[in-house]
């Protein structure tokens, strides 16, 4: 095959892959049950110390070792009720209506929701 030839057959075939390609949703997360969950259907929580909207978690540290984020990869973008904050440590949290979103470490199978009430500050996301 000549160069042109080839360099025709690449460009087809990355063009083609473009625009087949699945688009990712923006939302990081579904709704079950009338709560939000991460995509392996754990449930989603926030926590009453944050402020919506400050773009800041108070949840650092050990806590975030008990609550873990709802990590964000460094492309995500925010898009309607969802937005990415960046956190003490730098890595990027999904936020939702404004306030961070974290799973719960003794939620051990979907549907769980040990962690609603907990210490009276933590409670399901919904939408």
């Amino acid at each position: 095959m000549r160069q042109e030839q080839f360099q025709a057959a690449l460009s087809f075939a990355l063009l083609a892959a473009l625009f087949h390609a699945p688009v990712a949703s923006a939302a990081p997360a579904e709704v079950r049950d009338g709560v939000l969950t991460n995509a392996k259907g754990m449930t989603l929580y926030v926590l009453d110390r944050d402020t919506a909207g400050s773009g800041k978690s108070s949840c650092n540290d050990q806590c975030a070792a008990n609550w873990p984020p709802l990590t964000a990869g460094a492309d995500a973008k925010a898009d309607g009720e969802w937005s990415v904050i960046t956190r003490d440590d730098g890595t990027k949290q999904w936020a939702y209506k404004g306030k961070p979103l974290y799973l719960w470490i003794k939620d051990l199978t979907p549907g769980d929701r040990r962690g609603d009430g907990m210490a009276n500050i933590w409670h399901t996301a919904k939408p």
